[in-house]
């Protein structure tokens, strides 16, 4: 009984490996899972009382759950079908790419990283950027809306940073739901993406199959009443106005909506603007077909230069944020009351009818975000350099002629953005220091010029007050 055994020393490191995963599995990972669900359900309860726009169950549900319920949605079951015998392919095939495009799709919203983590950054980072500065709208209109209704928010795209200042903003009254493109796949945003509740979406696929999928995935998320933030133009805007609108993500919402049986859908119309849009310089050469596209290497090299030297500036004191980023909220629109004054129910329309009151629906959207789009100092001093190009200006001829132009702009209900910490004299000199820095206008003793070399991007920012002028 007291003699003793010898094994390999294989055998030994194989039993200890069994022994980790055993340990691993039966004993580690469940306690780490009660103690994470534990942690979960806290920052549930709490944010749960002081939401206006509460989290819906469906945001909750296993990830797993809903891509099983997204591949068994009998409309996708019927197209499976159709699209294996217009294709000649087995349905298990073809099952199997709709099960990919789910996955790919569906998000995997985690409210402890969206509170705790996820607002954390976007708050820090919106805040070392810029100046956040938001306006038009009051606390009362989100108790107003019922409830059980789904709240989606329409946006102009201005800048990747969106994202980030949108969530920031209204992370104190609900939980939003983007749909991001595919820059967005990159490692590892895709996770922290899916983790803040984005899902997403191949722009510009033609894929029948593909686009059932999303459909219905978006009509689910619509029907269980989740917060939805929506970009209307579909994309950045590469010139500064605004672009015609995109009608399939809000088509996919409203196709089989009715007014009488389902809950309202109220669109909240958001204006957003930047004293400086990061990609501006980029998006004004895509504009440019003849010039040649940068590579992956170039774009990455360049990013990681912009930032070090941001970074370094911080550190030797002598970086200076990028101005003013300001966002306006708009009166909400409901889908019921617009559907009862048009007498239409998108539900009953084919698709022939649908598309049309659809755009309908979206130019009005559009110009309800055009009304609220803020207007911010770099926008305005843009313009007066534009309407002086061959002139030497002092900065009192800059301070009145800017003076000047929001008069005539607030005449006619432009949303200028003014704050009680800084008088019209120092917004401007702090417009005119950023455009310095940036060569967008030049200094010699005291007169200031436009830089010809850089008209295109005054013309980008002035773009916003277009309407007004």
């Amino acid at each position: 009984m007291s003699g003793q055994i010898t094994i390999s020393i294989w055998l030994f490191l194989f039993f200890i490996l069994v022994f980790a995963i055993a340990l691993l599995d039966r004993i580690l990972i469940p306690s780490t899972r009660w103690f994470l669900r534990r942690r979960i359900n806290a920052v549930i309860e709490e944010i749960g009382t002081r939401l206006d726009i509460e989290m819906r169950p469906f945001q909750l549900t296993k990830r797993q759950v809903l891509i099983d319920r997204l591949c068994y949605d009998p409309k996708v079951i019927k197209t499976i079908k159709s699209y294996a015998k217009e294709n000649d392919m087995p349905i298990e095939m073809v099952q199997k790419k709709v099960i990919s495009y789910a996955k790919e799709i569906v998000p995997s919203f985690n409210a402890y990283f969206y509170f705790r983590i996820g607002y954390w950054i976007a708050k820090k980072i919106a805040r070392l950027l810029y100046r956040v500065r938001v306006g038009l709208f009051e606390n009362d209109q989100y108790k107003n809306i019922d409830p059980d209704s789904t709240v989606v928010f329409i946006m102009n795209h201005r800048s990747n940073i969106d994202y980030i200042l949108v969530s920031f903003l209204a992370a104190e009254r609900t939980t939003l739901s983007y749909a991001v493109g595919e820059w967005a796949k990159i490692w590892p945003l895709h996770m922290l993406f899916r983790f803040m509740g984005a899902f997403f979406v191949r722009r510009n696929s033609g894929n029948a199959l593909y686009r059932r999928v999303l459909e219905r995935y978006i009509h689910m998320a619509t029907q269980q009443g989740v917060c939805q933030a929506v970009f209307l133009e579909g994309g950045l805007s590469k010139d500064g106005k605004l672009q015609k609108p995109r009608l399939g993500l809000i088509d996919y919402m409203l196709r089989s909506f009715d007014p009488k049986k389902d809950q309202d859908i109220i669109f909240i119309p958001v204006g957003i603007n930047y004293d400086r849009t990061i990609e501006d310089r980029s998006l004004l050469r895509s504009l440019n077909s003849d010039v040649k596209k940068r590579s992956l290497w170039f774009i990455f090299k360049t990013s990681i230069f912009f930032i070090l030297r941001n970074f370094t500036q911080m550190l030797l004191s002598r970086w200076h944020r990028f101005g003013y980023a300001c966002v306006n909220f708009g009166n909400p629109i409901s889908t019921i009351a617009y559907s009862k004054k048009h007498e239409i129910v998108f539900k009953n329309l084919p698709r022939k009818q649908r598309f049309p009151e659809i755009k309908k629906l979206c130019d009005t959207l559009i110009n309800k975000i055009s009304a609220v789009v803020p207007i911010v100092p770099v926008s305005i001093v843009s313009q007066f350099f534009l309407e002086n190009l061959d002139k030497e200006l002092t900065f009192l001829d800059i301070e009145n002629g800017c003076g000047s132009i929001l008069q005539k702009i607030k005449i006619k209900g432009a949303p200028v953005i003014e704050t009680a910490h800084s008088t019209r004299k120092h917004a401007i000199s702090e417009a005119i220091s950023l455009m310095l820095l940036r060569d967008m206008i030049k200094e010699a003793d005291g007169l200031f010029t436009c830089n010809d070399t850089e008209i295109r991007l005054l013309q980008y920012y002035a773009n916003t007050l277009n309407q007004w002028l």
